[in-house]
């Protein structure tokens, strides 16, 4: 069953130095505490959700963390609550619903929990874990009103997710992606990638985006400061949300 927590109480977890955008309103969305196909899940939900008409669905983002994280990862650490909040205000995005699943189980070594990430299983089921999202929760099951996202490892699956799901998903970030493979949709609205200068991943991803040229794959690109920290990742979710859902 899932339990919600008032965004005041999310709010308090949010590590230091995410207060660049913290509201100037107490008006937040919340968060429930649930689990969907077995998943542990955040899920964000609109100051409008609770009061919606009648078969009204909002879009979703599935939002990912990378290694070593779980699904309160951009709730506590990420100032999700907050950017929506300031985003909202400032008439930048869509009330839409993020779900923020745990993606990929901790395990006891570093190189165990990489072979569980990249074992093909996550993306496999995706299919039915969106399937589930969209039986508890009023979201669309439109392509056009669905987008995905991570960072890191996150980024990794939201590239395999979209191109296992190809043409299911109009938006797609990718933040500091984890690119050991080259993959991605087929024709998205938006392919939309950052990393910082000083991040360990910055070569590879290199890589991966001479393969979208050579592949003549349309992306965009934003290259930051710095590495690969939350404070990036923070900044690249502020810059991704607003491009999504015809905003």
């Amino acid at each position: 069953m899932k339990r919600i927590l008032p965004a005041l109480i999310c709010a308090a977890m949010m590590i230091a130095g995410c207060t660049q955008q913290t509201p100037s309103t107490q008006r937040v969305g919340t968060i429930a505490i649930d689990t969907i196909m077995a998943v542990p899940c955040y899920v964000y939900l609109p100051d409008q959700y609770a009061s919606r008409a009648d078969k009204e669905v909002f879009p979703v983002l599935y939002l990912q963390h990378g290694m070593w994280g779980n699904e309160t990862d951009w709730t506590e650490k990420g100032n999700l609550l907050g950017i929506m909040d300031s985003l909202l205000q400032a008439g930048k995005v869509k009330e839409m619903v993020v779900i923020m699943p745990d993606n990929c189980p901790s395990y006891p070594t570093y190189e165990e929990e990489k072979a569980h990430a990249s074992d093909g299983r996550w993306e496999g089921n995706f299919a039915q874990f969106m399937s589930e999202a969209e039986s508890k929760y009023a979201i669309s099951s439109e392509p056009s009103q669905r987008a995905i996202a991570g960072l890191s490892m996150g980024g990794y699956h939201t590239m395999m997710v979209s191109s296992t799901l190809d043409g299911q998903f109009a938006y797609i970030g990718m933040f500091s992606a984890a690119t050991f493979v080259h993959q991605v949709p087929s024709e998205p609205a938006l392919l939309w990638t950052a990393i910082g200068k000083d991040d360990f991943l910055y070569e590879s991803f290199t890589e991966y985006r001479r393969w979208l040229e050579t592949n003549h794959r349309e992306y965009t690109y934003y290259e930051s400061e710095g590495g690969h920290d939350w404070p990036n990742w923070q900044d690249y979710l502020g810059r991704f949300l607003p491009k999504c859902f015809n905003q």
